[in-house]
This record gives structure tokens, sequence and C-alpha cells, in this order.
């Protein structure tokens, strides 16, 4: 889905790397995350002793020999009646003088790669994260199967149009964002001026982290903070947007995730069809309670083991 928004056609994983897109994301957010010794003593930083610089410059490489034959492809094409991309934009501003910023590729390789990363990996994994939460909760499951069935029926798969009616559905997502954040520490800010809060004082340039993993599990801003319960939305105005601080998964202010609003539509979307077309079981006899929820460490939190789950067609075509 997101190689078509902003490459216009879709790409197998082989045409990417020979790892595919997924190991590739994940290792570079793990990358991203690692604590790096060079920081902390950068007398050392050259000598790369943990080699993560050239970790990156190994995932950096596989990234920019793929975006380098998505612009040839584009700056090659000649057709006059091809429906322009987000690539095809980018590519218009390209040397233009009518700016003070200069785009070139570079830059636009840059934004490319903002774009597949921050889609991509954030929503697989807080889709991941709300099927496993649901088939560890069956009767969460069977109330938002319930909801689809009434909502949408048994005759037919979930359409965009359907997600706004689906209150349990957006409930659920919410909850996930609550205990699964895409991002834990949201995106790396940085203090313009001198300030204090709260007592605290933080200097210009101060490098802040915001832990929305924490603020979600704040016992002093939720009810049993660690249990998934959708049902504590009901009647509630809290919402995902940045207005309501102990819920900030896509950040707040002019610094909040420009892409929420696909990332919701996106996730709804694709957990709806899971749970309405599909019964969930775990393999082998395991029963919900034996389910492992641990998490791996990195920019995004994915579950440390893969999902293994079976589905069974439950819709009537």
């Amino acid at each position: 889905m997101t190689c078509r928004m902003v490459f216009g056609k879709k790409f197998a994983d082989s045409e990417f790397n020979e790892r595919g897109f997924k190991a590739v994301i994940q290792e570079a957010m793990q990358l991203g995350a690692a604590p790096n010794l060079g920081d902390y003593i950068p007398q050392i930083a050259p000598l790369d002793l943990q080699g993560l610089t050239k970790k990156m410059k190994k995932v950096g490489k596989a990234f920019d020999d793929f975006f380098e034959k998505i612009i040839d492809e584009h700056v090659q094409c000649k057709d006059e009646d091809k429906n322009k991309d987000f690539v095809d934009v980018m590519l218009g501003f390209l040397g233009s003088q009518d700016s003070e910023y200069r785009i070139e590729r570079p830059n636009i390789k840059g934004i490319m790669l903002d774009m597949l990363v921050a889609s991509i990996d954030t929503a697989s994994t807080t889709i991941d994260w709300a099927i496993s939460e649901l088939i560890k909760n069956p009767n969460t499951m069977k109330t938002i199967q319930k909801e689809l069935e009434n909502k949408v029926g048994m005759d037919r798969t979930v359409e965009e149009s359907d997600l706004e009616s689906l209150d349990y559905l957006n409930m659920v997502v919410k909850e996930t964002l609550r205990l699964h954040p895409p991002a834990p520490l949201l995106v790396p800010h940085a203090s313009t001026e001198d300030c204090t809060i709260n007592g605290f004082h933080i200097p210009k340039k101060a490098r802040v982290f915001i832990n929305a993993w924490t603020i979600g599990r704040d016992p002093d801003a939720w009810t049993d903070a660690e249990k998934f319960f959708p049902e504590r939305f009901v009647g509630s105005n809290i919402d995902v947007r940045g207005r309501d601080f102990q819920l900030i998964p896509f950040g707040s202010g002019r610094r909040g995730c420009p892409g929420i609003q696909l990332g919701l539509t996106v996730v709804r979307l694709v957990l709806a069809q899971l749970v309405h077309c599909f019964d969930w079981e775990l393999p082998d006899g395991m029963s919900s309670v034996e389910l492992d929820m641990t998490e791996e460490f990195g920019l995004t939190v994915p579950r440390a083991k893969h999902l293994l789950a079976i589905p069974t067609y439950r819709l009537h075509k």
C-alpha cells in the first residue's frame, strides 16, 4: 500500500533487497535506538567499537540503491498521461529556484525514506499488537466481531466508509496505541531556548525524549493501567490526536505526526478485515494465556517473537 502511494506501483520484497522490506526496516529501527558509546565518549566514536556505523552504512546502501532505481525509473518515464505520484511531485521541485530551500536528489531520497519507514513499520507493528491482544482477550475479540456483524454484515468485507460507525473497533485501536505506542519515545525533540518546567531547568538545544510508553501505562492516569480494556473509553472524550496528554502515540502540537490520519485509517481498516473475515486460534492447542507478549527494543517496539495464529474463514461468501 505504501509503495503504491509513494512510488506509484507495487514492489516485491526481492526487488528491494534479498532480505525484504520488513527485515531491513526493522534492523534500521533497532540500530537507530541502540545505545552508542561514541555518543557518550566522542573521542572513541571514529573507532566504531560496537560496529553500529558499519551496520548502518550497509542498511543505508540498501535503501539508497532502491531509491536510486525508483528515481531513475521516474526520470526516464515519458508517459504524459501517467498520474503523478509522490516521487513525480518531488522531482518537479528538483533544482527549482522558486524557494529559498533547494531540493536536490539526496533530499528527495531522504523524504522517500521517511515516508517508507514511518508508514510501514509503525502500522504493521500496531496491527500485530492489536491482533495479539484480541487473541489474548477472547471476550474482547467476540465483542468486536459482534459489532462488525451488526454494522457490516456477514456477506461482505469491511469498507473504509464503515470505519466511522465502528465505535468498539476505534476503542480497541485506542487501547492498543495506549499499551503499545508504535514509537514509544516518539521523535526526538530539541529545546529552542532555555526554559524551566515543573522546577526542572532544560537548557537550549537539549535533546528531549517523551516516553509515551510510560505515560500510557501511568497508574496515576489510568485505572488498571497494565490491563487491555477497551471499554475504558466508553463515554470518554480522550483521543489520540495530541490534545489529551495521557495518550499521545502520535505526539502533539506542531511536531505531531503528519501521517496520523493515514496511519489510523490503515490500522483500523486492516484490523477490521482480519477480525471480520477470520476467526483466529493459536497453534498446537496453546491457550490464550500462554501467548508470549514480550517486546523487542528499538525505535519501534515490535513483538520479540512472531505471532503464529491459524485463521478460519467466517464470512458467508
